[in-house]
Order: structure tokens, then sequence, then C-alpha cells
């Protein structure tokens, strides 16, 4: 089994680049997917667009769950490799892996059934609703295998081993923008399947990454074995262990995303052409949003590591060379949002409504970008830590002021649709902020687990 090169020592900002650089290259590529996803529905027409804007909440719902599990094996794992103590980090993915087969199961049987009431609380129009149903459907199908991929990528990362789950994504991404086109439009003897089309592309991609990381895990690519995780028995109090540790970011940002499930009955106010020029926004978004989480990936296994090895004042370091480093991403692609949205927004829609509402939302949300970032990495940090509270208080109760903001700016002053993005630019700034001078505070330093 391979010894991932210490990351205790040595230079700092190196390290980071070492371990942030496969997932920045796993994040685009998921980047690319969801714009080919949008880029190629978009020829099916504005309704097709809102439906995968709408649905794109629901799949946010899901990742905001994940991150229970996520969240817990990154704390527990880097902590053990960070200490020597392999066998521990061993025993914590195995349950990790049973905890993301069991939540995966729920989900996918949940969501299948509930996915219509879904659509219609979300108040998208008929067509959409018609439209988006066997979309996720098809997409709840594929859970089990999801949970258990992010599990499996937050135990490599946790060890330092950044690019095995990279290769395993990266696969199942190209995979999926291949299949897009043919699936959507039809080929050959495949016929034309439209929106279904891209959803079976999706879950098809993630069946193929958990084989993938089937084949890596048997080839021995950790520096502990998990070959017989399906043999262990479940210990419930190590799950509860995990839960406990995840819980407070899965459900800051489960508050995120379920502020959107109002947001988007808001947005929908203003006509399908908002809810695709939302679409069109998050996509571009994700620039920024995803290295941010690449970075965040960093942070936490370096702080968690660091912490094991009673490294704090380097944990420290660690952390704040992270939050440099994204401040300087995300203020070119603010600066480029700012500049030339016209240009972004038309690669995605030739509809001048869509087109209008796209420009004003990236002007806005480029104001702050940099701050966004600031506020993922030192979740990141924070969960290295296993101090997950902080970022669950700050940004859970501020992603709740996004709603009664939203609503007193679009509606009470009459802002329109851009009272909207104004309400999560400003809560953006503030999230940042606060949570810049609570981690400066360092009580993290002595979070014991």
């Amino acid at each position: 089994m391979p010894k991932v090169k210490s990351i205790t020592e040595g230079p700092i900002v190196s390290t980071i680049f070492r371990l942030a650089w496969p997932v920045v290259a796993s994040m685009f590529l998921e980047l690319a997917l969801s714009i080919t996803d949008y880029f190629w529905v978009g020829f099916l027409g504005t309704p097709e667009q809102d439906a995968i804007t709408t649905s794109m909440i629901v799949t946010w719902t899901v990742f905001a769950t994940i991150a229970i599990v996520i969240t817990g094996l990154t704390a527990l794992v880097s902590r053990a490799i960070g200490a020597n103590d392999t066998p521990a980090a061993a025993y914590v993915s195995k349950q990790g892996i049973q905890l993301g087969i069991g939540i995966g199961l729920v989900f996918s049987t949940l969501g299948f059934t509930l996915t219509p009431a879904i659509l219609d609380f979300m108040k998208a129009a008929p067509n959409v609703v018609a439209i988006g149903v066997p979309y996720l459907r098809i997409y709840f199908l594929a859970m089990v295998f999801l949970f258990v991929n992010d599990a499996l990528g937050a135990i490599f990362r946790a060890t330092g081993n950044t690019k095995s789950p990279t290769i395993a994504f990266a696969a199942g991404t190209v995979i999926n923008i291949i299949l897009d086109p043919i699936l959507i439009f039809g080929w050959g003897p495949i016929p034309a399947m439209g929106v279904v089309g891209a959803a079976i592309a999706t879950s098809l991609s993630v069946v193929i990454c958990f084989i993938i990381f089937i084949i890596v895990l048997y080839k021995n690519q950790l520096e502990f074995s998990l070959r017989d995780w399906y043999r262990r028995k479940t210990d419930f109090a190590m799950i509860r262990k995990i839960i406990k540790i995840g819980l407070p970011i899965s459900l800051q940002n489960l508050i995120f995303v379920f502020i959107y499930w109002f947001l988007i009955q808001l947005v929908h106010h203003y006509g399908d052409a908002a809810g695709a020029a939302m679409g069109v926004g998050h996509r571009m978004e994700a620039l920024s949003y995803l290295v941010a989480v690449a970075f965040s990936v960093a942070a936490s296994t370096l702080v968690g590591q660091n912490l094991g090895a009673k490294k704090t004042e380097r944990a420290a370091r660690c952390a704040w060379w992270t939050v440099g480093i994204i401040v300087a991403e995300t203020l070119v692609v603010s600066i480029l949002f700012i500049s030339i949205p016209r240009v972004i927004a038309g690669i995605f829609t030739s509809d001048p409504a869509t087109l209008e509402i796209a420009v004003d939302y990236l002007i806005i949300l480029g104001l702050s970008q940099v701050f966004m970032g600031v506020e993922i990495v030192l979740e990141g940090a924070f969960s290295g830590a296993g101090n997950t509270l902080p970022p669950m208080i700050i940004s859970g109760s501020l992603s709740i002021m996004r709603l009664p903001l939203a609503y007193f700016f679009s509606l009470t002053l009459g802002w329109g649709i851009n009272g909207i993005w104004w309400s999560l630019t400003i809560t953006s700034f503030f999230k940042a902020v606060i949570l810049l001078f609570w981690f400066r505070r360092g009580d993290w330093k002595k979070k014991q687990l």
C-alpha cells in the first residue's frame, strides 16, 4: 500500500496546491458536466432549462446531506492519519461507507416517491413539472452509488491522496459529457430522449465512477485496506460519532438549500425566463464555488492531520495560506463577472428576457465571489478540526436571513428579480467577515474528537 507524502511538515503553499489541484481538476470537470447539461438542454427550450434549474435545488439537498458522511469521515480519518494510527483510520472508514449506503437507500426511496410533490411545492409550471419528474426519478435511482462514491472520495482525500478520487470522478464526468448529446438528441439507433437522456447519462456516470473506485481500492491505493468493509458489524457508537461531527455542516448546508426551495418560488414569480437565468448564473458562479470547495478540501485535510500530529500552529498557517489563495482566484472571477457579463451569459441563452436577467445576476453576484470563497475555505478548516458548530451557527443563520431579505428587496422595495440576487451578495459578505473573526479566536485548536 502506498505511503502518501506527509503533509504535516515541509513547505505549506506547495502542499496546499498538491492537495488541491487534483480536486480542482475534478471540480472543473464537474463544472464542464453541469455546463454541458445546461448547454444541450438549452436547445430544447426555456421550460426544459427551467426544469433542470428547479431539479438542481433538489440535487443540492442531496449533496447537503452527503456532508454528514464527508465531514465526519474527513475529520476522523485525517486525525488518525496525522497520529499514524492507520487501524483507527480503516475502522472509521468502513463504518462511514456503511453509513453512506444507509442514507443513500433512504434518499433513493423517498426521492423517487415524492418527486412530483417536490416540484409542485417549488411552484414550477405544469409543463416544467412534467419534464422534471422523470429527470429526478432517474437521478434518484443512482443515489446509493452517489453516497458511497462521496464517502470513498472523503476517505482518500483525508489521507492526503487526492489523485485517486479525482481519476474516478473525472472518468464518470467524461462519460457523462460524451453521453449527454447522444442520449438527449439521439444518434444512430439510439432514440432522442430529451431531458430524460440527460438524467440517464448522469446516472450511468455515477455507476461508472463507483466501479472505478472499486478497482482503485483493489489496487491498494490507500495506506490501509477497505476490502472487507461489508463484513464489518455496524458500530452504532462510531456511526453516531461520524454523524455528530458532520451533522452541523450538513444542517448548515440543508438550511442553505431549503432557503433556495423557497427562493425558487419567488424566482418563478418572475416567469420561466427568471428560472432559466438563475440556472445560467449558478453554472458560471461555479467557476469560483468549485475551486473554493477544492481548496476547502485541502484546508480540511491539512488542519485535521496537523492537529492529529499536535502541530496546532502549522494547522493555523495552513488555513490562512489557503484563504489567501482562494481570495486571489475569486477576485479574478469577480472581475470577469462585472466586466463582461453579457458575453458570459450569451454563451448559454439566446432568449432576450433570460439574457437580461442573467447579466444582472452576474454583476451583482460578482461583488460577492471573494467573500463566498473565504466562507467555504474557512468552513473546511473548521471541519478539519472537527469544530463544525461555528460555521453552522454563522452560515445557517445568515442563510435563513436570505429569504426575508429577498422578499423585502424584490417586493417591498420594488427591486424586482434583482432584489433576490442582492440578498445573496449581502449575506455572503457577512458570513465571510464573521467567520474570519471567529476563526482568529483559535478555539478550534483545542477541539477534542
